[in-house]
């Protein structure tokens, strides 16, 4: 319980920091990584969120688990997205709490939306989202990415 609770002070704080400053791909380095999720995302005023996917790291796919607990937004959505990792040195430093910011909307079959995490380690997340459902985000989460 302290963890979440960490990690959703952690999500709060990094709401109040500019996400462009955060995110911009420039000054994040080369590409180290990808990374592909499905994950089930409800929400009313509170979100959390729960899936899985495959990370790529130097020719090699690994499979991980994603869940999440947050603020910000209301409804129901599928959510598959994909992106790039920057930043990772070695493997095991993907897995771990991370703090996300995200905006996106889903009605029906049509969606879509952009996902940034963070983690202590120096490893940042991009994600595009596809959203099937009824659904509009904006705020931020703590987020778990484990190996499976």
């Amino acid at each position: 319980m302290p963890a979440i609770k960490s990690l959703l002070a952690g999500a709060a704080a990094l709401m109040l920091v500019s996400g462009t400053a955060v995110a911009q791909p420039r000054t994040l380095g080369p590409q180290t990584g990808t990374i592909k999720i499905e994950q089930i995302s409800v929400a009313f005023i509170a979100s959390g969120e729960l899936g899985g996917g495959t990370f790529t790291y130097r020719g090699r796919s690994y499979p991980i688990s994603v869940g999440g607990l947050g603020i910000g937004g209301i409804g129901a959505s599928r959510v598959v997205a994909s992106g790039r990792v920057y930043g990772l040195t070695e493997r095991n430093d993907l897995a771990g709490p991370y703090v996300q910011l995200k905006e996106g909307w889903a009605v029906g079959r049509a969606g879509q939306g952009r996902v940034w995490l963070k983690n202590d380690k120096g490893v940042t997340i991009s994600l595009d989202t596809r959203r099937q459902g009824l659904q509009a985000t904006i705020g931020a989460d703590g987020v778990v990415i484990a190996f499976k």
